[in-house]
C-alpha cells in the first residue's frame, strides 16, 4: 500500500476520533499499525483504545513496545490506561522513579540532580513532565499520601503553568494555607502573552487579603482585553468562572444578598455550574430562602445520580463540614468531632474544620481546648472574623472580660464591608464585655448600635435595660425592660428585672442595690 494512501487512512483514524467514532478508529488505526509498524501509528492506535474505553489492551500494546521505555509519552498513556484501571501502585511504577521536595522541585531517585522541565514541546502544548507530574499526584491522593499528592501538583504547575488541573486539585482540596497559594503563584514562570493567565489564578486562591487587594484583583483582570479577528475589544468581565469566584467572595464577605443575585444570573446562563451552584446553595441557606433551597434540591436529585457526597469525591469539604454540622445540630458531639476531624486532615490549608471543632469544644464548655483550635484557625486564617468573634466568646466565658473586648474590636476591624445584621451579634457581645467591666458609656454605646443593625434581638434590649439599670436609670430600663417582653412575654430574667426597676423607681432617691450578674 501507498504512503499516501496510508496518509489517507491515518486522517480517517483522526476524523473518527473527532467525531467520537472510537469503534471506527480502532479498526483504521490497527490497520495503519500493522501495515507501518511505525511508533507514531502504534501511539495512535493505543489512543483510539484509551478513547474507547479498552484500557487493558492499550496498556498491553504500549507495554509490548520497546519505545515505552525512552519515549514519555508511550509511558504517560501507559500510566494513564493504569490511572483508569485504578491499579496506583502499578501506575507509579510505570512512570518511574523520582523524588520532589516541599517546593516541588523534582529530583532524579538515582544521582539526586535536579530535573530541569524545560518547554521543548509546541507553543500552546503542555509539557508532558508537567502531565506526568500531575498524575503522580493523582496517584499519590487515590493512595491516600496527600503529602506527595500536594508535591507533585506544585511540581506539575510549576513545570507548566498551564497545567491549571495541577492547580485546582491545590485549591479544591486546600492543600496550601493562604500564603502558600500566593507564594506558588509567584514563582509561576509565565510567558508574557500569559499575563491574563496569572491574573486569573490570582483570583482563584484563597481571598484573605484586605478588601481593597481583592478588588482591584478583580479589577485588574476585568481590564485585560483583546481583539478577535479585529473586531472590537473584548473581555472576561463577564466569564462565569470569574463571577463564581466574585460570588463565593461576596459569600465570604458575609454579602448573602449580593452573593444570591450574582449566582442566581449565572446558574440562569450556566445551570450546571458546580462551584456557583454550592455558593448559591450556601447563600440561599443564610437568607432562609427555603423555596428556593427546595428548588434546587429537586433539580440536583433529578439531574445528578443520588448519593452520598462524601462517596463520590472523599476530600469534598462542603460535604465533610456539613456533616458535622448536622450531628452538632443534634448534641451528637462525637459523631460531629469524628466528622470535622476528618475534614482536618483532608484539608490542611482550609481553617474552617479547625474552627468548628473549636466551637464544638466549647459547645460542651470545654474552654481551654476550644481556645488552642481557635488559635490554630487563626494561623491558618488570620484575616477571618469569625475566628476572632470566637476567640472572643470563650474569653467572655472564661471571663476575661478585657481579653473579650479586644477580640470582639479586632472582629469588627477585619470585616471587609460595611457591618450588617449578620454581625449583630458581636457588637451585642461587645456591649456585654463592656458592662462586665462597668463601662457602662461603651457599653450602651455598642447596645445602641446593635439596634441600628437589627431591633429583633432580645439580648440586645435586655443588656441595655440592664445597664440602664444599674446606672439607676429606672426609666430608661422600665422602657427597655418592656420592649424585651415585647419580643418574648415569658423571658423570666426581664420579668424578675422589670419587677425590681419598678420597685427601685418606688423608692427613688433611696440608693438601689443591684445585684450583679
Amino acid at each position: 500500500m501507498r504512503e499516501e494512501e496510508i496518509e489517507k487512512i491515518r486522517g480517517v483514524v483522526r476524523d473518527c476520533v473527532s467525531k467520537h467514532l472510537y469503534s471506527s478508529a480502532i479498526f483504521f488505526a490497527d490497520k495503519v499499525a500493522a501495515l507501518t509498524n511505525d511508533p507514531a501509528d502504534i501511539y495512535m492506535q493505543a489512543q483510539a483504545l484509551f478513547l474507547g474505553r479498552h484500557y487493558r489492551r492499550a496498556f498491553h500494546l504500549l507495554n509490548a513496545s520497546k519505545i515505552v521505555l525512552r519515549d514519555l509519552r508511550f509511558v504517560y498513556l501507559a500510566a494513564k490506561c493504569l490511572e483508569e484501571l485504578k491499579e496506583w501502585d502499578q501506575c507509579l511504577l510505570m512512570l518511574g522513579d523520582a523524588k520532589v521536595d516541599e517546593d516541588g522541585i523534582v529530583y532524579d531517585a538515582k544521582d539526586g540532580n535536579v530535573i530541569d522541565f524545560d518547554k521543548h514541546a509546541e507553543d500552546r502544548e503542555i509539557n508532558i513532565s508537567s502531565a506526568i507530574c500531575f498524575l503522580r499526584g493523582k496517584a499519590y491522593g487515590a493512595l491516600q499520601n496527600r503529602s506527595q499528592a500536594r508535591q507533585w501538583y506544585k511540581a506539575a504547575i510549576k513545570a507548566d503553568p498551564l497545567c491549571y488541573e495541577a492547580l485546582e486539585c491545590l485549591i479544591e482540596s486546600h492543600m496550601l494555607t493562604s500564603e502558600e497559594e500566593s507564594s506558588l503563584l509567584s514563582s509561576l514562570q509565565s510567558s508574557p502573552e500569559d499575563g491574563w493567565l496569572s491574573s486569573f489564578y490570582s483570583c482563584l486562591i484563597k481571598k484573605y487579603d484586605k478588601q481593597s487587594t481583592i478588588d482591584a484583583k478583580f479589577k485588574k483582570l476585568e481590564n485585560e482585553s483583546g481583539s478577535v479577528s479585529g473586531s472590537s475589544m473584548i473581555t472576561l468581565a463577564n466569564n462565569t468562572d470569574l463571577l463564581a469566584c466574585k460570588a463565593e467572595y461576596y459569600h465570604q464577605c458575609c454579602e448573602y444578598q449580593k452573593c444570591f443575585e450574582l449566582t442566581s444570573a449565572l446558574l440562569e446562563k450556566d445551570p450546571f455550574h458546580l462551584k456557583c451552584t454550592l455558593v448559591h446553595l450556601a447563600a440561599a441557606m443564610e437568607l432562609g430562602n427555603s423555596n428556593e433551597l427546595y428548588l434546587m434540591a429537586c433539580n440536583l436529585v433529578k439531574d445528578y445520580p443520588l448519593n452520598k457526597a462524601t462517596s463520590i469525591d472523599g476530600s469534598f469539604s462542603p460535604a465533610w463540614i456539613g456533616y458535622g454540622n448536622s450531628f452538632a445540630a443534634q448534641e451528637e458531639a462525637d459523631q460531629a468531632m469524628s466528622a470535622y476531624r476528618t475534614a482536618a486532615r483532608l484539608l490542611p490549608g482550609c481553617h474552617l474544620p479547625t474552627l468548628y471543632i473549636g466551637m464544638e469544644y466549647m459547645r460542651t464548655h470545654s474552654y481551654k481546648l476550644a481556645d488552642q483550635f481557635f488559635m490554630q484557625a487563626k494561623a491558618i486564617c488570620p484575616s477571618d472574623p469569625l475566628v476572632y468573634n470566637e476567640l472572643g466568646v470563650v474569653a467572655y466565658h472564661m471571663k476575661e472580660y478585657g481579653e473579650a473586648v479586644r477580640w470582639f474590636e479586632l472582629t469588627l476591624s477585619h470585616i471587609p464591608s460595611a457591618l450588617t445584621e449578620t454581625w449583630e451579634p458581636t457588637v451585642v457581645n461587645l456591649a456585654h464585655a463592656y458592662r462586665k467591666q462597668r463601662k457602662d458609656l461603651e457599653a450602651i454605646s455598642y447596645y445602641e448600635k446593635a439596634l441600628t443593625l437589627s431591633t429583633k434581638s432580645l439580648s440586645t434590649y435586655s443588656g441595655l435595660a440592664y445597664t440602664y439599670h444599674l446606672q439607676g436609670k429606672f426609666s430608661a430600663a422600665i422602657s427597655y425592660y418592656h420592649k424585651a417582653l415585647w419580643l418574648k412575654p415569658d423571658d423570666q430574667f426581664c420579668t424578675e428585672m422589670l419587677n425590681v426597676a419598678l420597685m427601685d423607681e418606688c423608692h427613688t432617691g433611696v440608693d438601689a442595690k443591684v445585684e450583679l450578674c
